[in-house]
């Protein structure tokens, strides 16, 4: 275990001392903080487009930072020789695996807090068109990065300290005491004289887009272990396109046809004129106010006879559907911007906690591949 601690620490370290890592880190904050700056004239809906923008830019930032990170920590060391002399102690492979996985995780979890943080602010920030811009706080946000690179280079001038490292953690606490400020110190008056208040909600909604992270980055460890970093972009942005369309690619397909409204399915262009006929006769067997439309109820009352007759018939849901639906990530499970609409209120934590069981068992999942991959990787 102390051998784990350690490679995890050292691979942190090495991730938080790239400057990449401070350059992806600041321009990611500051830019969730100039989504709150311009005039939107989108009557009344300003905030609800200012958080579903700085959530998109976190979540974006995420995928870049993983893919980086995970190049960084692996394939580079893979390359470079380094891993082959720390598997030469009695290191296994799948610990120096589940370690780099750790060290990434931690800084993947240090990226998305500061960008949190600036997400608060911008919804704090928010305004419609009948106000203006929160000058006072862009100042303290600004000031606060600022602060942040002055102290890393009175360090680094002075104390002789790597000038990345300690810009990054000196943002850290420089953008909390910044958030702070702007909460408690400043004011953002709306056109109804409403104070503008920052919306908490944004704390879960972020814990979602870091479990999908945590996700890509178990993904991009897995590519690393045999692919350089623009392949293993290549694949970890076409896993999250496809993960963006599986409830359309695949989740349609592998559901049952009566798990669905058979009367708009009797439209679909996706069935045969048999399989129309076949729906047709199931609507009007059911169909007892003679509406034209099944009502829940009434779907609900399909037997198992008649289940079975649509599953012969091909409509029973596709297995090789089934197996992409699983096999890619629904990154829709951990989108949840529409709970933010202004007006809404409450956030359900027990969905975080399924989605964190979901991305617990993708990673598991993830991890065992890159393992395998790792064994048979012949590093000398």
């Amino acid at each position: 275990m102390r051998q784990f601690i350690a490679i995890a620490a050292n691979a942190f370290m090495e991730l938080v001392r790239q400057p990449v890592f401070l350059l992806l880190m600041t321009a990611s904050a500051l830019f969730e903080i100039f989504l709150a700056t311009p005039y939107y004239f989108a009557f009344g809906d300003e905030p609800k487009l200012i958080k579903n923008s700085v959530l998109a830019v976190m979540l974006l930032a995420g995928l870049l930072g993983a893919v980086l990170s995970a190049s960084a920590s692996l394939a580079r060391e893979i390359r470079s020789g380094t891993a082959l002399a720390v598997l030469s102690k009695p290191v296994g492979r799948a610990q120096f695996v589940g370690a780099k996985y750790v060290g990434l995780l931690l800084a993947l979890t240090l990226l998305t807090y500061v960008n949190l943080v600036a997400a608060l602010v911008a919804s704090r920030m928010a305004f419609d068109v009948y106000s203006s811009t929160d000058l006072p706080a862009i100042g303290i946000f600004a000031g606060s990065v600022a602060l942040a690179y002055a102290l890393a280079g009175f360090s680094n001038f002075f104390l002789r300290r790597p000038f990345v490292s300690d810009a990054v953690f000196a943002l850290l606490v420089t953008v909390t005491l910044a958030a702070f400020l702007v909460f408690a110190f400043t004011k953002q008056m709306q056109s109804l004289g409403e104070m503008a208040r920052v919306d908490w909600r944004l704390i879960p909604a972020s814990i979602l887009i870091l479990f999908a992270l945590w996700i890509l980055a178990a993904l991009a460890l897995a590519c690393s272990t045999r692919l350089d970093m623009i392949p293993t972009l290549a694949i970890c942005s076409a896993f999250f396109l496809l993960g963006l369309m599986s409830d359309y690619l695949f989740g349609r397909r592998a559901e049952p046809v009566w798990r669905y409204d058979l009367s708009a399915e009797v439209d679909s262009t996706r069935w045969s004129v048999a399989q129309k006929e076949l729906l047709k006769s199931i609507v009007e067997k059911y169909d007892q106010d003679r509406s034209g439309k099944l009502e829940p109820s009434e779907q609900q009352s399909i037997s198992a006879e008649d289940r079975a007759r649509l599953a012969r018939a091909g409509m029973g849901g596709s297995w090789w559907a089934s197996v992409l639906y699983t096999v890619t990530p629904n990154w829709q499970l951990f989108w949840v911007a529409d709970v933010l609409e202004t007006g809404k209120t409450g956030f359900q934590w027990s969905y975080v906690g399924k989605a964190a069981i979901y991305a617990v068992c993708y990673v598991g999942a993830a991890l065992a591949v890159a393992i395998m991959l790792f064994e048979e990787r012949e590093l000398s």
